[in-house]
């Protein structure tokens, strides 16, 4: 008699779609947290490269080397804060070898962004998104050095 109460006990698979649905939520939910942060991540990305061309444009309109360096470094550093991105540390270079007329001024954007503020995970570590865009001097401007 205890073995077919046993029996039917095993058999028995009421409950079991609860069961599976309680120990597979914590997982499906961790799964769509990482998908929405790496979304993050890759708008992030996109926004740092949006970056280095609004400074190499910036810098393309400014009348020395050295102004366009400055140009480039501010518009890098309030561009940033209109997207909501923070970097410890921003890194911008410009290159002004060929500031001339009819030239070409090229931003590099390096910035190092913390993964726990791309999720609610908190995940530990930094990543570090770069950029570059270059931009044309007019032709037909004066030019500085």
């Amino acid at each position: 008699m205890s073995t077919t109460w046993w029996r039917r006990l095993v058999r028995d698979e009421r409950g079991s779609m609860s069961l599976e649905l309680a120990l597979l939520t914590p997982v499906l939910v961790v799964i769509m947290l990482l998908v929405v942060m790496l979304g993050r991540l890759v708008l992030a990305n996109q926004s740092v490269g949006d970056i280095a061309a609004d400074a190499a444009r910036a810098a393309s309109t400014a009348s020395s080397s050295s102004a366009a360096t400055s140009a480039a470094n501010q518009a890098a550093s309030s561009e940033l804060a209109a997207h909501g991105i923070t970097c410890s540390p921003l890194d911008v270079n410009v290159a002004t070898v060929d500031f001339t007329a009819g030239g070409s001024v090229t931003v590099h954007v390096a910035c190092t962004t913390s993964l726990a503020g791309l999720s609610l995970l908190r995940v530990p570590g930094a990543q570090t998104l770069t950029a570059a865009s270059s931009a044309p001097i007019d032709l037909y401007r004066q030019v500085g050095s």
